[in-house]
């Protein structure tokens, strides 16, 4: 019996032949990535590739996820399947039998370890990448690709991503990177996904068959185009319709006397009125993305004060259980403070809300609570989209735009499609439904394509950095550091788009010699013509020529700019020039190696001119706070600073900030948000022992920020540990950076406490 029938006859469903395909692929030695639908079954390729392990080589697994809430649901099906002993968990904060067969960790963990050449590579089989689409994330992506290029040559990978349009460009680049790299799609959705458009009046199909009837694919519902038309139109669409709904309107008003069609407002659903919806329609559960954590909160509230109940006093009970049992070690002070009693009611009436400004623990029970359909709806922020297993039979969207920070922007397809992508869980429903709430904004051509397109490109964000560089040149010289960047998927992904330029470019200088032909040819009017003609396309084609030049090599050119600015501050040193260029790496570039993130070289930077001399434990633990916080766009003013050394070394701080942002853009690199003491009160609060309600009235900030804002600063402050002793061992000022480091540890100590602790496995 091979591994693959071995495997196949324990589960209690037959493989659907990607599945098969993608396993025959691992059992013969090669990596995948599989590109399926939500909901499609992919992870079961993975679970093979563990079985293959154990089974066969008795080697190690890596489980990489994008987000510790993932890493810990995938740690805790595991060692469902293969028992405790044999999984372990990684994710910064928690350190679960690191050593086990099978390891559960974030990707940064795993990147971590490649350039700590850890040991616990050796023996390593298999690394699955889930949710490997990440790679495009602006902030993160890069971790992605560092892994793919970086990762010991005999380990396999198994890619598990979402359907994204541009799969064989993708795995194209992987089987250039890693070799023997198979591309598995699969475009059939085992669980139909219905559209519908929820009106005040009624839920109507999006799309409709010949018959008038809800499909899948087909055309969108003429009673949709009536409402639209009814409500002003936009001109688009069925013209037909559209004119006789005009006619209509006329005949009621809606258009006045010698002025602009007038558009009648669609009445406004209410929450309650979504909850009461779905289900007299059947669709509960059932999750609301409304993209504001206050929103998802307010939503809530209107629910319980419009009277909406869901559960049965049964399934209450089973609640108030699960909840007693989940908050039984924490104080009831800190429950009062959280507002417990509010949330257990709308809990209590099966609705809740999942936001990241809400506690880990509380998160953690909603989920808890939705998988075991006790909780029947949930108002949630876009977060809920990325992998979290909770089966809805129905996602509704509340609008089709969203704040990026910096204005409302339409949802794109990919997000539109890992939206709806929650709804209809296989072995769990037998259809999913996507529900967009209708409102004058929704365009409903707009909304066809975006419920039309199952896919999105994938696109690289990948950059060399302050710490990546360090790391590189420590285990390979220059050339080779460079040629391996030169592989990265931004540089493969530029590399094709140049070779459409140069197609472009090439018919352009075929056109501009036809041109100059005609314009020897032609006189007077006719010649004036063809010169314009050719003048203009001379400029065009200078313009393409120097795009080409621009993308040529444009990775390799940034990693050059920060060797230069990492040479000019000591932390490498170049002998020579050109190809014969010899780099290496100098003392103090062993504690930039162990900082990583936005801020490594500013940190680094303030470490070795001992910025932060005369601050205590306290004071550092808010300093690196203010050195990892992101203010949210309504966090501006001048907040208040702690006491102390803490303004002082501050200060200091900002002052090598400018520096170091200054010296990056002479080298044409990015420049950085200087670090926001927006937390840094709160956070010394915290440390000094303040209670959880005095912290949070400091701060203005939600209980459940508060803590991930905490866990970034103790995630830094264990950097800085292991940098100052990395430094120290390096025989880097000694005796200070062995203070340094015991004060980190010292700052983590006085602010992993309470609900933090709490929180720590969350």
């Amino acid at each position: 019996m091979t591994a693959l029938e071995y495997f196949e006859s324990r589960l209690e469903f037959p493989l659907d032949e990607f599945q098969r395909t993608a396993c025959r692929q691992l059992e013969d030695g090669r990596s995948v990535l599989v590109a399926a639908p939500t909901g499609s079954g992919k992870t079961v390729v993975a679970e093979f590739a563990v079985m293959l392990a154990r089974r066969e080589r008795d080697a190690r697994v890596f489980y990489t996820t994008p987000i510790k809430a993932l890493s810990n649901q995938k740690f805790h099906e595991l060692c469902d399947e293969y028992g405790e002993d044999e999984v372990g968990l990684l994710t910064g904060d928690v350190n679960v039998r690191g050593d086990a067969p099978v390891v559960v960790m974030t990707t940064e963990v795993l990147r971590n370890m490649i350039y700590a050449d850890s040991e616990a590579l050796a023996d390593l089989a298999f690394v699955v990448l889930d949710e490997v689409h990440f790679l495009g994330d602006k902030f993160r992506g890069a971790v992605w690709e560092e892994i793919i290029l970086h990762l010991p040559e005999h380990v396999r990978i198994v890619a598990l991503s979402a359907t994204v349009s541009n799969a064989e460009e993708f795995g194209d680049w992987m089987h250039t990177v890693r070799g023997d790299t198979d591309v598995i799609l699969a475009e059939h959705r085992p669980v139909p996904l219905y559209q519908h458009v929820l009106t005040a009046k009624a839920l109507l199909p999006l799309i409709v068959d010949g018959e008038g009837d809800l499909a899948v694919h087909g055309r969108i519902n003429p009673e949709l185009r009536r409402l639209d038309g009814g409500a002003g139109g936009r001109g688009s669409g069925d013209r037909g319709d559209d004119r006789r709904g005009g006619r209509a309107n006329r005949g009621r008003g809606g258009r006045s006397r010698g002025g602009p069609p007038q558009r009648r407002r669609a009445p406004r659903i209410s929450r309650a009125d979504i909850a009461r919806g779905l289900e007299e329609t059947g669709l509960l559960p059932a999750i609301v993305f409304v993209f504001s954590r206050n929103g998802c909160d307010q939503a809530v509230r209107q629910c319980l004060f419009s009277g909406v109940r869901l559960t049965t006093q049964e399934e209450r009970r089973e609640i108030r259980a699960v909840v007693d049992r989940e908050l039984a070690g924490m104080r009831d002070e800190d429950l009062r403070v959280l507002g417990v009693s509010e949330w257990v009611a709308g809990l209590e009436h099966g609705v809740a809300a999942h936001h990241a400004g809400m506690l880990p623990v509380f998160k953690t029970v909603v989920e808890h609570l939705f998988q075991r359909r006790l909780i029947k709806l949930v108002f949630a922020t876009e977060t809920l989209a990325l992998g979290i297993n909770m089966p809805a039979k129905a996602v509704v969207i509340e609008r089709l735009d969203k704040f990026n920070g910096e204005q409302r922007v339409p949802l794109s397809s990919g997000e539109f499609t890992q939206l709806t992508g929650r709804a209809g869980r296989r072995g769990i429903d037998p259809e999913g439904h996507a529900v967009v709430v209708w409102s004058d904004a929704v365009d409903l051509e707009a909304l066809a394509q975006l419920a039309s397109t199952r896919s999105f490109p994938v696109r690289s964000s990948f950059r060399p950095t302050a710490n990546m560089a360090v790391n590189l040149l420590e285990r390979m010289d220059l050339a080779t550091a460079r040629e391996t960047l030169e592989l990265s998927f931004a540089q493969f992904q530029a590399d094709r788009a140049v070779v459409d330029e140069a197609h472009e470019l090439r018919a352009e200088q075929e056109s501009l010699a036809g041109y100059e032909a005609a314009v020897e040819r032609a006189h007077g009017a006719d010649r004036k013509r063809w010169e314009d003609r050719t003048r203009k396309l001379k400029r065009r084609i200078e313009r393409r020529r120097r795009q080409i030049a621009s993308r040529t090599g444009t990775v390799a050119r940034t990693f050059e700019h920060v060797v230069d600015e990492l040479t000019e501050l000591d932390y490498l040193a170049v002998q020579g020039s050109g190809e014969r260029a010899r780099v290496t790496v100098q003392p103090w570039g062993t504690v930039l190696r162990r900082i990583y993130g936005d801020r490594d070289l500013l940190i680094a930077e303030c470490v070795r001119r001992d910025v932060w001399a005369g601050i205590d434990a306290a004071g550092l633990a808010a300093l690196c706070c203010a050195l990892t916080y992101e203010p949210r766009r309504d966090d501006d003013g001048d907040p208040r600073l702690p006491g102390g050394a803490f303004p002082r070394v501050f200060d200091a701080t900002l002052d090598v900030w400018v520096e170091t942002d200054d010296l990056a853009e002479s080298h044409r690199l990015p420049q950085t948000e200087p670090p926001h003491p927006g937390l840094a009160l709160a956070m010394h609060a915290w440390a000094t022992g303040s209670t959880l309600e005095r912290v949070l009235e400091i701060s203005w900030a939600s209980a459940g920020d508060f803590v991930r804002w905490t866990k970034q600063t103790i995630d830094l402050l264990d950097q800085l540990a292991q940098a100052s002793e990395a430094g120290a061992a390096a025989e880097l000022d000694v005796d200070r950076l062995r203070a340094l480091a015991k004060l980190a540890r010292d700052a983590k100590r006085l602010v992993l406490r309470g609900i933090v602790e709490a929180s720590s496995g969350s």
